[in-house]
């Protein structure tokens, strides 16, 4: 494993999941990335950039007409399958690093009124309803309620106004709801409030009641305390655990710090964009050659409960620029499956030709098989190619190409045991055909000369990229 790093936007959908109709009614036509790029071309009269976004391909992801379809990284990009029932963010954070929550229960707050109240009693607090509603006020100021933010039965909150209450008190009450809650999450959450809490009540869908926290003023006042308490998990199958469990240090960022809580884990807890990404980028430039981020941007979430879209687009280019911040880190001397543009037939046939292209193929360990041979990245691997040895940069070792059949063009060719590790840089030179290699092509000048310049850099199939058109300089590596 090399360096890697999870960035989630929260509440940032490219359309509806299979459920999103019987867990939310009217939400089979949801489309929060549609909808956004949509208000922003009519309020402005020009699409939203989100140049690194569309980069790592989310025009393929979400075909739009403000949106490029075709990524310009070498990427993999694509949509998940359902994991749990519902929308909640606990739930997707934890499928996403391994938990199962396919069998969380969907409950709303009435069904479980008497078991919550005997369990607050017993802890020594006062429980009332409220008008005979659905919801428990608890020692006359907090609020034990559904959440209407997200599908009906997913979480309850456990709401307080910090004018009356500390937020201890509300994460004190939270912790004895979590005890006998059968939902994703408890949500405890302190603000600051326009009025009294209880003047914000309203009713949900699907007969779900509770306070309505955008109309709050919790999330427009500045001072918003939350914190989530999850369903019990089982931690020996979550990455976090297994990644520090092998000795690769992990760090949690922003919500993720709260959601994805982890001892062996640094958190590092924030909710402004900016700051998300500046303590993600610190992190990056300060973790070694394996580590494992976790960053989670939640101010994309909060706009959306607000309905604020053009904040909404504030927060998305932020989180652009952010991301434009972090790739040249993520990014190795050698990216896999690259290469420099090689020798053609008529060099084959004529060597006193008066260019005499070079060809370097870079790539890098995937991984190590127990026997201790290296595996690498790539494709065009065809056995006339004459691959005879790899060397890895980091050592100076030359290991052998081992022999394959003739149908394993893709995707790894291993190497004969030898001082390697997953994420080194591999440099071979063999002959290839470059459609197959899916690879960004980069053609060097100069090298005859010591003095090598970028002259273009072109896809698989020998279009040039955009980004190329004029450039110079560059050290001719095969990186993108």
């Amino acid at each position: 494993m090399s360096r890697a790093v999870i960035v989630v936007l929260d509440g940032f959908g490219v359309g509806a999941m299979p459920d999103a109709d019987a867990h939310r009614p009217g939400d089979a036509a949801a489309d929060t990335l549609g909808h956004l790029l949509d208000h922003h071309r009519a309020a402005t009269g020009h699409r939203l950039p989100l140049p690194t976004l569309e980069a790592l391909g989310l025009g393929f992801v979400h075909p739009h007409p403000g949106l490029s379809r075709r990524p310009s990284l070498p990427v993999a990009a694509g949509r998940a399958a359902l994991g749990y029932p519902g929308a909640d963010t606990y739930a997707g954070h934890q499928t996403m690093v391994g938990a199962d929550f396919s069998r969380v229960a969907v409950a709303r707050l009435a069904g479980h009124l008497d078991e919550v109240a005997a369990a607050l009693r017993a802890n020594g607090h006062n429980t009332d309803d409220l008008g005979g509603r659905p919801l428990l006020v608890v020692d006359g100021q907090i609020l034990v309620h559904d959440n209407l933010e997200a599908d009906p039965g997913v979480n309850w909150n456990v709401s307080g106004r910090l004018e009356d209450v500390s937020f201890t008190e509300v994460l004190r009450i939270a912790r004895v709801v979590r005890s006998v809650a059968p939902v994703a999450r408890v949500i405890a959450v302190g603000g600051h409030a326009d009025a009294p809490l209880r003047t914000f009540v309203r009713e949900g869908a699907l007969g779900t009641v509770g306070l309505d926290t955008p109309a709050s003023g919790f999330y427009r006042n500045g001072g918003l305390a939350v914190q989530h308490l999850g369903t019990p998990l089982d931690h020996a199958r979550r990455l976090p655990e297994l990644a520090a469990g092998a000795g690769v240090p992990v760090t949690l960022l922003g919500k993720a710090a709260d959601v994805l809580a982890c001892d062996a884990a640094v958190c590092r807890p924030a909710v402004d964009t900016t700051e998300v990404f500046a303590l993600t980028l610190d992190a990056l430039r300060g973790a070694p050659d394996t580590a494992l981020i976790v960053s989670n941007v939640q101010e994309t979430d909060l706009a959306g409960h607000q309905q604020d879209a053009p904040r909404y687009a504030c927060v998305l280019q932020q989180a652009d620029t952010g991301l434009s911040a972090l790739l040249p880190l993520l990014s190795s001397p050698g990216e896999p499956g690259h290469a420099l543009t090689g020798t053609t037939p008529l060099h084959a046939a004529d060597r006193n030709q008066p260019e005499q292209p070079a060809y370097v193929y870079v790539t890098e360990v995937a991984h190590v098989l127990a026997d201790g041979r290296p595996a690498l990245y790539g494709g065009g691997f065809y056995p006339r190619s004459g691959a005879e040895s790899a060397l890895i940069p980091r050592t100076g070792a030359r290991l052998a190409v081992q022999r394959a059949p003739a149908e394993h063009i893709d995707y790894y060719r291993l190497l004969a045991p030898g001082d390697a590790r997953p994420g080194d840089t591999a440099v071979l030179a063999f002959r290839t055909q470059i459609f197959v290699t899916r690879s960004t092509v980069a053609v060097v000048a100069g090298l005859a000369t010591g003095s090598p310049r970028l002259t273009g850099r072109h896809d698989a199939l020998g279009r040039p990229l955009p980004e190329s058109a004029g450039s110079t300089g560059g050290e001719g590596t095969g990186g993108p």
